[in-house]
């Protein structure tokens, strides 16, 4: 492949993240709110976070990037992926206090196994992407989906505890609870990148 093709596949690989996160935070939302799940819920507006991130990748390798107010961007959704991640905590504290837990996990479980598959899929091909364009931006990009398959992961195994043995019923806070502390490391390292003097645009996320 030349340079040309493995920039239009970085472009595609952008574009897809964006289009199935706008839907996967859909889905994940409604049946988050539905079920009364804190962690499925969380999960969903990350994927709307993720979605702003993906932009910003897209948007830098369309080369209309000003650094300036890439840089201020990233923080912002730094800030935003802190802000989910206490929200989500509190949420989850709450729901232990009151003992209370979702009528079912499936849709958790679900969502949460479709995402893992998916977003190995990314993940790979964003890699080797990366490295045939020796990209920081496309590197960067990949992080991001990393992160993303931390999060389903953690949502699938709370869904699938509270699935296999329905008497723990604080598998879907502790879950919430997992998912919080990896949203803000995430929110961290965009904050951390932002600030950093070698920031390239991109993400952030894992740097």
């Amino acid at each position: 492949m030349t340079p040309s093709d493995w920039r239009r596949r970085a472009l595609w690989l952008a574009g897809l993240t964006i289009a199935y996160n706008l839907l996967e935070g859909l889905v994940s939302m409604h049946f988050g709110w539905a079920d009364d799940s804190v962690a499925l819920f969380g999960f969903g507006v990350d994927s709307f976070i993720e979605v702003a991130s993906a932009g910003l990748v897209l948007w830098k390798l369309l080369d209309h990037g000003n650094l300036d107010r890439e840089r201020r961007a990233t923080s912002t959704i730094g800030w935003l992926f802190l802000w989910l991640g206490a929200g989500v905590a509190g949420g989850a504290l709450l729901q232990l206090a009151a003992r209370r837990h979702p009528p079912t996990t499936v849709p958790g479980l679900v969502i949460s196994a479709l995402s893992l598959a998916f977003m190995v899929f990314l993940w790979r091909a964003k890699l080797r992407t990366a490295q045939a364009l020796d990209s920081a931006t496309v590197a960067a990009d990949a992080a991001c989906s990393r992160a993303c398959i931390q999060l389903s992961a953690v949502l699938f195994a709370g869904s699938l505890a509270f699935l296999a043995i329905p008497f723990l019923w604080w598998a879907d806070a502790v879950a919430a609870l997992a998912l919080a502390l990896l949203i803000a490391r995430e929110g961290l390292g965009m904050v951390r990148a932002a600030r950093s003097a070698c920031f390239t645009g991109g993400c952030g996320c894992g740097h």
